[in-house]
């Protein structure tokens, strides 16, 4: 099964993040789009996850954006979807609205089709909200659906470590 392999592929990424977010005491929250809830899963099947891991949301539609996200948290007035700066803000509120020290979002277009908004498939972002915050553009190339999401999830989880890396959290 191609799903099963691409959560695999993300556990040892996850177990690093999750050491790191507990060498600290900290916690994190998660947003997940086209990735579909493989980085929350990497997430919390690492031994003792309720240390660190708050909980995450799935926002796949622009309908399911409206209603579960709390616009008091968020500023996207006047950014375009599925860029750094939209999807770090969305990182950004969703952190203060669940108050975690840390917070990661993603917004893409897993494939085959592209995306809503205009981009390719095969085009992420990837964001960091806490002490250190950084979003990122992801480009694959592919249309290839899966191998897709689990290259947008090993970005994710990579600029994850990367900002608690910067942070000063010891390995």
């Amino acid at each position: 099964m191609l799903e099963g392999r691409a959560l695999e592929t993300l556990l040892p990424l996850a177990e690093k993040a999750a050491r790191l977010l507990k060498s600290r005491g900290e916690k994190i929250a998660v947003g997940e789009s086209s990735v579909g809830g493989l980085v929350s899963a990497s997430l919390v099947a690492q031994p003792g996850a309720s240390a660190f891991f708050l909980g995450s949301t799935v926002i796949y539609t622009r309908e399911a954006g409206r209603v579960l996200r709390d616009r008091s948290t968020l500023t996207l007035d006047g950014l375009a979807p599925l860029t750094p700066a939209f999807v770090q803000a969305m990182a950004d509120g969703f952190r203060k609205q669940i108050g975690s020290d840390w917070a990661t979002s993603e917004m893409g277009a897993a494939g085959p089709a592209g995306s809503p908004y205009g981009p390719q498939p095969g085009t992420a972002v990837v964001a960091v909200s806490g002490p250190v915050s950084s979003a990122r553009l992801v480009e694959t190339g592919s249309e290839d659906r899966v191998e897709n999401m689990r290259l947008f999830g090993k970005a994710q989880l990579e600029l994850l470590i990367e900002c608690l890396e910067k942070a000063g959290v010891s390995n």
